[in-house]
């Protein structure tokens, strides 16, 4: 990496303790819209949620702390995979990883925007509405980029809140499967053979989605220079949240499934209606507002947590001149990387005017998922392959190094890096729903493709000038 202007990086102001980043994790990583989807696709994906969970999340979490222990620098990924492979696949990855974040932002708050129709009595009239959808989208975005151009100790608290809204409702829906059991049994009969995952595509085509889940535990890393004491904070964090994340996911998923059969629970707001669905059953019907509210505000919360550490990307990008030089700019009040925060803010809204384009809201919000889950993975293979190439390189003093050593760490590494290759690989298939498949497939590789594309393209427009 190019050494920024002086005392450019040093005006970062570090705001982020191991609280705050605790539930930052948890804000990004525990989304409910997933234990729908989950629970949706039958008492097979409990299995899903353990094999994910080992082979994928236990990887990337072992990956991440050890090469955030090792190079504790603002960018993270960026910086790991520049470190171990050079500029180009430094800059890809990174690339990669903010591209992915454009369509998960109207991704998330669109099934936070349809989480919040069942908290009001007509509500419901707005479901198929594209327009209060991107304006709820918009809304978000807007404002979640004003409080992080304020500054972290403004935009942690929607992390905060995001943390609070999926904690909530999972112990309510846990209570609420406790009762159900108790005075009707249980919705979903579990046995070895409903439990048993099936080969079909038709059921692979979920385990993309449920990866895609445990995502997020490598996002507090871009902001390294901004937490308190990183090297400890981050693995000390990573573990705590990482144990929530998995619990809740297992957990919720089962408690969903003994309230409801699985084919009750679907659609944008899977969630929320399964819990409004529930609560009518058991006539406490006004807790389904609650949850609704809450459910809104942990896909906001997630938005937050995502794009305030993303923006980090451009921003270390443009200290390194791979973007304009304003990238790398920080605020001389605030101390926040401005320009990175309020130019990605206005990609995600850019990118939620487009999703509507001769679209339903189903569609766009299907469609956006897909973007989400190849272009977001891609990034991960160059995470594993850094991971096993820097193990030639000594531990620097004070970081934390995997038990086991380097044997245990290339194994880890080389588990996530087939599950990552192989998520990508499900995720191009369609929904079983999807009238037009081979259309939808184009449309997935095509804008993966072209995301891609634009990337080395503005790498190599970068090097050439450079050169002459």
């Amino acid at each position: 990496m190019s050494n920024p202007d002086p005392g450019e990086k040093q005006l970062l102001k570090r705001e982020l303790g191991f609280f705050d980043l605790t539930l930052f994790y948890i804000a990004g990583g525990l989304s409910l819209r997933w234990i729908a989807t989950a629970a949706a696709a039958g008492p097979s994906t409990i299995l899903v949620w353990i094999f994910a969970c080992l082979f994928f999340f236990v990887p990337l979490a072992a990956s991440v702390l050890e090469l955030s222990a090792r190079y504790p620098q603002e960018g993270g990924l960026y910086v790991w995979t520049q470190r171990a492979f050079g500029d180009f696949s430094g800059f890809l990855a990174a690339w990669a990883y903010w591209m992915s974040n454009l369509p998960y932002f109207p991704a998330v708050l669109y099934f936070g925007a349809g989480s919040l129709l069942f908290a009001f009595p007509h509500g419901q009239r707005l479901s198929s509405s594209g327009i209060y959808y991107l304006l709820f989208a918009l809304g978000c975005l807007g404002l979640i980029t004003i409080l992080n151009v304020r500054g972290l100790k403004f935009g942690k608290w929607l992390n905060s809140l995001g943390a609070f809204g999926s904690w909530v409702p999972i112990i309510i829906l846990v209570v609420l499967a406790g009762i159900s059991i108790y005075r009707f049994g249980s919705a979903t009969e579990f046995t070895a053979m409903s439990m048993t995952p099936h080969a079909a595509l038709k059921n692979a085509v979920f385990w993309s989605t449920i990866f895609f889940a445990f995502g997020g535990c490598e996002t507090g890393s871009f902001m390294s220079e901004e937490i308190k004491n990183a090297r400890r904070t981050i693995p000390r964090a990573l573990i705590v949240s990482g144990i929530i994340l998995a619990f809740s996911y297992i957990v919720g998923t089962i408690a969903l499934l003994i309230a409801l059969p699985s084919t009750e629970v679907s659609g944008v707001g899977g969630f929320p209606s399964a819990i409004q669905l529930m609560c009518s059953r058991l006539g406490v019907s006004w807790i389904a507002v609650v949850i609704a509210l809450l459910v809104a505000l942990n896909s906001i919360g997630g938005a937050a947590s995502f794009l305030s550490s993303t923006s980090r990307l451009p921003f270390v990008a443009g200290i390194d001149r791979y973007l304009p030089q304003a990238f790398g700019r920080v605020h001389a009040k605030w101390g926040t990387p401005w320009v990175a925060v309020i130019c990605y803010g206005l990609a995600g809204m850019l990118c939620a005017l487009l999703s509507q384009a001769g679209s339903s809201v189903q569609s766009a919000y299907d469609l956006l998922v897909s973007m989400s889950i190849i272009t977001y993975f891609i990034p991960f293979v160059f995470l594993f392959l850094a991971m096993i190439r820097l193990q030639r390189e000594p531990v620097p003093h004070g970081a934390t190094r995997l038990p086991g050593g380097k044997p245990v760490a290339v194994v880890l590494a080389s588990v996530g890096l087939i599950t990552t290759m192989l998520t990508i690989v499900l995720a191009i298939v369609p929904p079983n729903d999807e009238p037009h498949k081979g259309t939808a497939i184009a449309k997935i590789i095509g804008s993966t493709f072209l995301l891609i594309g634009a990337g080395v393209a503005i790498f190599l427009r970068t090097r050439w000038r450079r050169k002459t």
